[in-house]
């Protein structure tokens, strides 16, 4: 298996057409970003802020993060709280594109 740590994670490149993950594949990949779940056919995490600002920032700085990989999160935007989840609909579930861009969102806080 290839290094499933996260900065070897969150520099690997999106691929287009990027296949589904089998379950005990995306497991062993998930073990490197920490508090993120499966959760039915997409990985999630909610971040924690102080206020709004902290929050809008982060919500900036994850666009940013999807806009450069051509890979979008959805976004759930509260006062002091944010929920991304990933999920490559055209592959039907979880993809290592979904995990890339988990752990560059990760690297953010490192």
């Amino acid at each position: 298996m290839a290094d499933s740590s996260l900065d070897a994670l969150a520099q690997q490149a999106c691929v287009r057409g990027a296949a589904r993950l089998a379950d005990p594949a995306l497991n062993d990949l998930l073990v490197a970003l920490p508090g993120w779940q499966h959760i039915a056919d997409r990985i999630a995490k909610t971040y924690r802020f102080a206020g709004w600002h902290e929050t809008l920032a982060f919500v900036n700085a994850v666009a940013w993060i999807a806009e450069r990989a051509d890979h979008h999160p959805d976004l759930s935007v509260h006062f002091n709280r944010c929920v991304v989840s990933y999920s490559t609909h055209d592959a039907g579930g979880i993809t290592r594109n979904d995990l890339v861009c988990a752990a560059r969102i990760e690297r953010l806080f490192a």
